[in-house]
């Protein structure tokens, strides 16, 4: 469906390369990273994530492709049990489109598992508008939860009771087939009936292809609460997500020319069974949630790092990464030590 092309020049986990020490502003916690690979449950083949930590290491910027990311491979974590967040990309992404929110929340005591969706990414467009895409997200997100579970390093420091997920653009689609949601295949033929223009959720006129019969959306009893930024949901009404009883931080641009505010945005938040915390950024487009570009990303990519006049991306996503850290610990709970000793690496 949405073919977002925001980061095809960008390498996920290409070469990584320490450039320089920068002070940690959480006066505790600097940010580790840690790389996953487990099974795909599609095809069982490797797939990948980096999961971010509070960390007591000292804290260094790392080059991970084209983004320079606050936190340093594997040092140190932190004492105690975290709450988990996973993070599902939008259609042709990357999760670290999205760096900042997730260092930023490690910072402050989340791990932050970010996970690559195979065959549809940045890289891999192999899946892209096929059933198997639609339904076979949440069941990586999934498999990825049970992942982090299972890792010699993060599994002493994660807890089970404590998940939620950040989905952004096709990732808010996932969000919520994870928490109980069901779409509803005449709800996107109808809406590109009415909108044959909309080139990214109707290059088939509506119709996903069914590469895949043995699939159905699976939800997770392990999830707890959703963070959902300009959430690709016209597929969801009312009576499809009559089961969806989490806590849910929504936020859209009412600029959006991508993910059309009124049948996406605007729409679950009328129709969700538990009204959510709705943000409409004025003026602010599909692009305003990736994190602010560099000036070389800004050269590269114009079109996805240049926002409206009046709008502030930086102020945004400080606003937002405060946001985020208030919900999470608000409907997850926070950190605890129960248990923990020594965190030994």
């Amino acid at each position: 469906m949405m073919r977002l092309c925001a980061v095809m020049v960008l390498s996920l986990l290409g070469s990584l390369i320490s450039v320089h020490a920068a002070p940690a502003p959480h006066p505790h916690w600097s940010v580790g990273f840690h790389r996953m690979t487990f099974l795909d449950p599609l095809d069982l083949q490797p797939m990948k994530a980096v999961a971010f930590y509070p960390s007591t290491g000292l804290e260094h910027t790392t080059q991970l492709g084209a983004y320079h990311v606050a936190a340093t491979e594997d040092s140190k974590i932190a004492i105690g049990r975290f709450p988990m967040l996973m993070l599902s990309h939008g259609n042709t992404g990357t999760p670290l489109a999205l760096h900042d929110l997730a260092t930023s929340l490690a910072r402050k005591g989340f791990v932050v598992v970010a996970v690559l969706h195979p065959g549809d990414n940045y890289k891999d467009h192999s899946r892209l508008g096929t059933v198997s895409n639609l339904y076979g997200r949440p069941i990586q997100i999934s498999e990825a939860i049970t992942a982090t579970l299972g890792d010699p390093m993060l599994s002493p420091f994660v807890n089970v009771d404590q998940v939620g997920v950040i989905g952004y653009s096709a990732g808010g689609e996932t969000a919520l087939i994870l928490a109980g949601a069901k779409p509803d295949f005449d709800r996107l033929r109808r809406y590109c009936q009415e909108r044959p223009e909309d080139r990214d959720a109707c290059t088939t006129k509506g119709e996903l292809v069914v590469d895949r019969d043995d699939l159905q959306p699976q939800s997770d009893p392990r999830i707890h609460a959703l963070m959902l930024m300009a959430p690709l949901s016209l597929m969801f009404g009312r009576h499809t997500l009559a089961d969806v009883h989490v806590p849910v931080l929504l936020y859209s641009g009412d600029g959006d020319k991508l993910v059309a505010v009124d049948k996406n945005a605007a729409a679950l938040a009328r129709k969700l069974p538990e009204p959510p915390d709705f943000k409409l950024l004025a003026g602010a487009g599909h692009f305003v949630f990736m994190a602010p570009c560099d000036s070389d990303q800004l050269a590269a990519m114009p079109a996805i790092c240049t926002d409206a006049d009046g709008v502030d991306r930086e102020g945004i996503h400080r606003d937002l990464i405060s946001e985020a850290g208030r919900f999470f610990s608000h409907t997850l709970g926070q950190s605890t030590r129960a248990g923990m000793q020594t965190a030994d690496q």
